[in-house]
This record gives structure tokens, C-alpha cells and sequence, in this order.
């Protein structure tokens, strides 16, 4: 499955500032039935969007009057739990581009990457001071370039880098995930087989 490219961003970011926020948070189990990829946007964060009776909860973020944003932003260990890919669809489908967070699960992240979504690890020294900076501006911008491997705060001094393999960086730059970028390299991998 291929995505749009993605490289830069110039976007604010919803705030939940949740430590350990695990798969089954992000796309409860009884919504995986599904057999394509779209419509898991509307179930994200289900058990937090919505009461036991599906009336939206108005304490939630994404029920709230925010402005339009590409970048989630949240605690540490993001992610963590089952391995489900789902999580994953059901970011991108919502219109996530971005999760920003203080650590991710080893296994979400290569989800993430594979369809679609930069996860962009916090330094620790500066994350607080985001989180502030988004509660008291919700419009507060953030300004990312994957090409240039960098985040930058506007109107604030803070800047860091992503870290990231440069495979990685190449395939969400051209928007391939690894089956995409195996399919591009069938002349090579039939040339090495026709040698042996």
C-alpha cells in the first residue's frame, strides 16, 4: 500500500499529554473486523471519544473546538500493546500525519512508518515546555522537515532533531511502505537470482 508523501508540516498539535497510551486505547478490539484500511478514524480513541451510550464526551480533545491539525502529540510510550497495525490505520485515516511523543513502542513505530505517519521522539528537556506552549496557544504552531531531519517550535527557541534510518526517511518521502519498495526492486532481486 502506498501513501501520500509526506516532508513537511506547518501545523498545530493536539494535545494528550497520556504516558503509555496502548493500541487497544487507540482502536478498540471489536472494531478490527474491518478488511480495508478506511473508516477506522471515526473509532479512534472510541472508550475516550464517546460515553457507554456513543454520545461524545465533550472533556475530550478531539470533540473539542480545535484547530484543524496534522500532528498528535502525547506522553511517553505510545503505542505500546498489542501489535496491532490498526492503530496505525486509524491515525492516518483520522488525519494524522504526526505523532510526536516522549518514547514510542518499538513495534507501533514501524506501523507508523510503514503506513504513513512520522513518529518524531520528544527530547525529554524540552517536552513539558510544548506541552505548556500548546495549552496556553491550541494554535501554537509546530514546523517539521523530514528532508532536513528537523522540529522546530515558531516563535520560540526550541529545535531538535528527528532521528531517523535514511530508508525510512526515503520511503515516507516518497510515500512506499516496505512491500512497495520490495515491488520497486524486482529487476535487482532477478538479476541476483538469475547469478546463482
Amino acid at each position: 500500500m502506498s501513501f501520500k508523501p509526506i516532508n513537511k508540516f506547518n501545523s498545530p498539535a493536539i494535545l494528550l499529554p497520556v504516558d503509555n497510551i496502548d493500541t487497544d486505547q487507540i482502536i478498540p478490539a471489536r472494531f478490527l473486523k474491518a478488511t480495508t484500511r478506511e473508516g477506522f478514524g471515526e473509532h479512534l480513541f472510541t472508550g475516550w471519544r464517546y460515553d457507554k451510550n456513543g454520545n461524545p464526551n465533550p472533556d475530550f480533545i478531539l470533540n473539542k473546538e480545535i484547530p484543524k491539525a496534522e500532528i498528535l502529540l502525547a506522553g511517553h510510550n505510545f503505542g505500546c500493546g498489542s501489535s496491532r497495525e490498526h492503530a496505525a490505520w486509524s491515525l492516518h485515516d483520522y488525519g494524522f500525519k504526526v505523532v510526536m511523543a516522549r518514547g514510542f513502542a518499538d513495534i507501533f513505530r514501524n506501523n507508523a512508518m510503514n503506513n504513513g505517519i512520522l513518529p518524531i521522539d520528544i527530547p525529554n528537556q524540552y517536552y513539558s515546555k510544548i506541552v505548556s506552549m500548546i495549552q496556553e496557544n491550541p494554535d501554537q504552531r509546530i514546523l517539521i522537515s523530514l528532508e532536513c531531519e528537523l522540529v522546530e517550535i515558531a516563535n520560540s527557541n526550541i529545535a531538535f532533531p528527528i532521528v531517523i534510518s535514511s530508508f525510512r526517511k526515503q520511503c515516507l518521502m516518497e510515500g512506499t511502505d516496505l512491500v512497495d519498495y520490495l515491488i520497486q526492486q524486482h529487476e535487482i532481486i532477478a538479476t541476483f537470482e538469475n547469478k546463482r
